[in-house]
């Protein structure tokens, strides 16, 4: 009677166990369904400028290729500057664009921030000049003092201009700092109406090329010159895998521009208008090729950056540069 009694016990758990098991197997395929369909949207929005890689990446459509066996299609917008593709980002516009050393303090600083820093390419301190018009007199950076100049506000080359001043005994209070987009920059160092401006490549190269601008000093031993690659938090943390094949065909593209800068060059050309010659001259000024993660010395230039930044009244607030770093699981 026991064992009869003891087997009949026994069914009755064991279906339960049965049962358990089955719900448990079940919710552990749906989550992982889940969290399959997360890791892969349906589309990004990539954020650049007729500078860096992601304009290379752009012309070739090789990204495009890779994400679309992920069914993720892509979308590319094109800013003058990283400030307001920053702004763009910010508001959920775009999911991760290339930015110059500033524009990413700046974000931060705003209030409400989101921007995480996911990766950046090493420096390339000849990529900021320091331009005069071709018939300028000017001859030294001390020279600028009481003088207009030009430069984008927020923008890489807005610091470049700081610590070029400040390398030659000047701040921005002795000078004009008139703030215009490159286009209008250009335009106005040509008809004269300012006598210096402070900008990147390809810009820096196309005013060289189309104008004859003159260098009076360009970003070595003044400033790294770091491009970074600027995301959302959200994003990172919602889209790990997606962040992780972009950045991979990011690194590739650039070490095919490296190896070859004219063919680059040319598939540039192709896409945007401009003269090949332009970013020819641009990527053979440029020394800091691949992608990389942030590492403490590139996180303490950018603190440096922040703080003098926060100590000229250009940002409201200090900030933890740190803070904004991606940490990837």
């Amino acid at each position: 009677m026991m064992s009869k009694n003891k087997l009949h016990l026994k069914v009755p758990i064991y279906s339960v166990l049965l049962t358990m098991l089955a719900s448990s197997l079940s919710l552990f395929t749906i989550t992982a369904y889940a969290k399959e369909q997360k890791a892969w949207p349906k589309e990004i929005t990539m954020g650049y400028q007729k500078s860096g890689s992601l304009i290379i990446l752009k012309a070739t459509v090789e990204l495009e290729k890779r994400l679309e066996k992920f069914g993720v299609k892509v979308n590319w917008a094109e800013f003058q500057s990283g400030p307001p593709m920053l702004e763009a980002l910010n508001a959920g516009k775009l999911d991760l664009g290339i930015v110059g050393e500033t524009p990413p303090v700046i974000a931060q600083a705003a209030q409400g921030s989101s921007i995480v820093y996911v990766a950046n390419e090493p420096s390339s301190p000849k990529g900021q000049g320091l331009l005069i018009d071709k018939e300028s007199s000017i001859k030294d950076v001390s020279e600028l003092k009481g003088k207009k100049v030009a430069v984008a506000k927020g923008s890489s080359s807005h610091y470049f201009l700081v610590q070029a001043l400040a390398k030659s005994g000047l701040t921005l209070n002795d000078i004009q700092a008139t703030y215009l987009a490159p286009a209008e920059a250009k335009a106005a160092l040509v008809q004269g109406d300012v006598d210096a401006w402070a900008i990147w490549d390809y810009h820096y190269a196309l005013a060289e090329i189309q104008a004859g601008a003159r260098l009076l000093v360009d970003g070595t031993g003044i400033v790294d010159n770091n491009y970074f690659y600027i995301s959302r938090r959200d994003f990172v943390n919602d889209y790990p895998n997606v962040l992780k094949e972009v950045l991979d065909e990011i690194d590739r593209t650039d070490k095919w521009e490296q190896a070859n800068p004219i063919s680059a060059a040319e598939a540039i050309s192709k896409t945007s208008g401009v003269d090949a010659k332009v970013f020819e001259r641009a990527f053979i000024r440029r020394s800091g090729y691949g992608v990389q993660s942030l590492t403490p010395a590139v996180i303490a230039a950018q603190q440096k950056l922040a703080d003098t930044f926060f100590s000229l009244g250009l940002i409201p607030k200090a900030i933890v540069v740190k803070e904004a770093v991606w940490q990837p699981e």
